[in-house]
């Protein structure tokens, strides 16, 4: 019965049977729609392409995997915004998205086809799994692709295109191993060289085996990283990685939480365990800490390595661009804390886990590792400012700089730089003498600003002489304008030796470039040092591109 009615009674029957004609009407055109050739030749052409671009994932039936890849049947994410959706087909898409009340935190690379065939596509989901239909044209899709990062297919396709790969240098090899499906961050393994794990930026682990490009996931974020009441959005970052002698690996996130005020920012270590095959399982929080969080610049633990010492060290570095505080009510205002800009030390041995803070002024320490003599060294990013970015040697108790001074600066890198507290000595960083790098006549501390030096590692024996006893580092390329066109974006020597007063000196080599991104890099086998490529631009600050790969630089064999 209709109730509280603006209809006069005499009324409603027509109205009723008007809405029933209606009614009939849309469903005869939906039958004509169907019966239509044209219709039924997109549907046939769109269900081809659907099965050549998009099933992997999303599956026959447009179920999707319950925790991985969202549903396209019945999907409200897809209908409720089409240009939203569409973008998502020529763009790409990454991050937290929410379907059917569901959290999914996946990547999704763009479909390298043109927009009659995107279309298509469209055309064919939106009319099967119980979805209401509708059409997509080629017009629409160029429209709403001329508003992503790729305007046109060649600019996508330009993106897409993964590079040729620089000559090695002599006595190496460089070979392609795999093609990631999703941007990796770290790389970690036994050492033996059997089997690499790669960290996906949102959490998800994948494994590799070197020798036949073999890939497949084997951890999912959705399943293991927490849940906690007040949580804002997904993870911040999940970008740290390594495995114990036990094979178990540990993986840090960072997660920004507003359940208490001011929001923090919670930093939780997962331990996995070992199934049988040695592959690592069922990650649970192993250790876990917080200080208040940041709206714009925090960078959290980014790097977790084992030290000659047995303990675990995290890199967590800090909260503020440069030591500036802010007046948003909503926030912690102050600059840095006691837990932040650091390297953490702690003890596996200890239940629960102990935190020790081992050095302090490092503003992100991305990549560190140990010679043979058990001395630590780090690379660390710099500030929006142009100050050259850093190589480390970490010594326990030392305070290397931030957010006081950077490099070997004496000026303020900011108006707002604050003043050091009264007899607080910095340690600098290792000059670089050239010839590579950012050198430029003058000894340098240490890089181009901007270039984004990140993993690191040491050569030990099974490398030829040269390189015996040296370090390799990647560095990323400039995120931001950079004093000099496209620095970084390869990997570097570094070649340590100390001075007469007993301090470190560098000289800087350039080994391979241009590279897509290189952001980490990890030894495993006799010989072989693999190199994990973030996305696939060489030379653009403003770009990060579709995900990238794994190379595999090998020592010739003799």
């Amino acid at each position: 019965m209709i109730r509280n009615s603006t209809l006069k009674p005499s009324s409603r029957p027509h109205f009723l049977h008007l809405a029933g004609l209606l009614f009939w009407a849309l469903i005869g055109l939906v039958a004509i729609a169907q019966n239509n050739p044209d219709h039924a030749d997109r549907l046939k052409r769109g269900k081809e392409l659907y099965l050549k671009n998009c099933f992997t994932c999303h599956q026959l039936n447009g179920q999707g995997l319950p925790g991985t890849f969202p549903p396209l049947a019945k999907s409200d994410y897809l209908t409720n915004d089409l240009d939203r959706s569409i973008r998502a087909v020529c763009e790409g898409l990454a991050g937290e998205i929410v379907v059917n009340g569901r959290k999914y935190a996946g990547v999704m690379p763009p479909a390298l086809i043109d927009d009659a065939a995107v279309a298509e596509v469209f055309h064919y989901v939106l009319n099967s799994w119980g979805n209401p239909g509708g059409e997509i044209t080629a017009e629409t899709v160029r429209r709403v692709r001329a508003t992503t990062a790729y305007p046109t297919l060649d600019a996508l396709k330009a993106a897409n295109t993964y590079p040729p790969l620089p000559a090695p240098p002599e006595g190496f090899n460089l070979r392609e191993v795999a093609r990631l499906p999703i941007k990796g961050v770290r790389l970690a393994s036994d050492g033996t060289g059997r089997r690499l794990y790669i960290l996906a930026e949102q959490g998800d682990v994948w494994r590799l085996e070197p020798s036949n490009g073999s890939l497949r996931q084997i951890l999912s974020a959705q399943r293991y990283l927490e849940k906690r009441e007040g949580d804002l959005g997904g993870p911040l970052f999940v970008l740290g990685m390594t495995m114990d002698s036990q094979k178990r690996l540990y993986i840090a996130s960072n997660q920004q939480n507003n359940a208490q005020k001011p929001p923090q920012n919670i930093v939780t270590i997962y331990r996995t365990t070992t199934t049988a095959d040695g592959d690592p399982a069922e990650p649970k929080p192993w250790f876990q800490t917080n200080y208040p969080g940041s709206p714009a610049y925090i960078h959290a633990v980014e790097n977790v390595a084992f030290g000659p010492d047995g303990f675990l060290y995290a890199g967590n570095g800090g909260r503020t661009d440069g030591g500036q505080i802010s007046t948003d009510p909503n926030w912690y205002g102050g600059g840095e804390t006691p837990l932040t800009a650091c390297m953490w030390r702690i003890d596996p041995k200890l239940e629960p886990p102990a935190l020790e803070v081992y050095a302090r002024g490092l503003r992100n320490a991305y990549g560190f590792c140990w010679n043979d003599r058990g001395e630590m060294f780090a690379t660390e990013n710099g500030p929006d400012a142009d100050a050259p970015e850093e190589l480390n040697l970490i010594e326990r108790g030392r305070h290397y700089g931030f957010p006081y001074t950077f490099a070997d600066w004496t000026k303020k890198a900011y108006d707002h730089t604050p003043e050091p507290p009264p007899g607080l000595k910095f340690t600098l960083p290792i000059p670089n003498l050239g010839p590579d790098g950012g050198f430029d006549g003058q000894p340098m501390y240490t890089f181009d600003p901007h270039s984004g030096p990140g993993g690191i590692v040491f050569l030990g024996n099974d490398f030829p002489a040269g390189y015996r006893g040296t370090f390799l580092l990647t560095r990323f390329g400039n995120f931001i304008r950079s004093p000099k066109e496209n620095s970084g974006f390869d990997v570097l020597q570094a070649r340590l030796n100390r001075n007469a007063e007993g301090t470190y000196e560098a000289h800087i080599y350039t080994v391979l470039a241009a590279l897509g991104r290189p952001l980490d890099l990890h030894l495993s086998g006799s010989g072989k040092v693999y190199i994990c490529e973030y996305s696939r631009a060489t030379n653009s600050s403003g770009s990060y591109g579709p995900s990238g790969r794994i190379l595999e630089l090998a020592v010739k064999p003799k």
